[in-house]
């Protein structure tokens, strides 16, 4: 077995992928129609580290496959704490609102099938949220996206203000 097999083996067992939505969608050509796929896919460690990729192809399989690809050239690292995320934040994106609250342990995942899955992919454990606006499940992974754009890491707060981190969460 070759290296490059060994990595890519590592890699999938490391990351749990998780397919959002699947959509054909069909061009009217001479001849008929022509379908092709879209696939949005959420691929997560489970640890903090989570993200998004769509994809498009003329089969199922191969849009899935860039979708994933797409996910693992763009994950971030989101703060968490004891299992959630440290504060509430709202996250927009176009006309997708995404709520998100911390909770306490044992609660679950309180969220909706999008939400929900970038959740679990991300190893959140206890979380409150709520979507407003458009159901676009595009939009509103997003919109979930931003949310954890927004959220603050206590690291960096706490180096900016020349405090500890004890001073903040005792």
């Amino acid at each position: 077995m070759s290296m490059r097999n060994d990595k890519r083996e590592r890699e999938e067992k490391e990351f749990s992928e998780k397919v959002v939505t699947l959509n054909r969608v069909a061009k009217v050509v001479k001849g008929g129609r022509r379908f092709s796929f879209s696939a949005l896919v959420v691929v997560g460690d489970g640890k903090g580290r989570v993200g998004y990729g769509f994809g498009k192809a003329n089969d199922v399989s191969e849009a899935i496959r860039k979708s994933v690809e797409h996910a693992k050239r763009n994950l971030r690292v989101i703060p968490m704490r004891n299992n959630t995320i440290p504060h509430e934040v709202i996250g927009r994106f176009k006309s997708s609102n995404v709520i998100m609250k911390p909770a306490a342990p044992g609660t679950g995942i309180i969220a909706g099938g999008s939400v929900r899955m970038v959740m679990e992919a991300a190893g959140v454990h206890d979380v409150l949220s709520k979507r407003l606006g458009s159901k676009n499940s595009i939009n509103i992974v997003k919109a979930v996206f931003a949310a954890f754009d927004d959220t603050m890491d206590i690291r960096k707060v706490s180096a900016a203000r020349g405090k500890s981190i004890k001073d903040f969460w005792g």
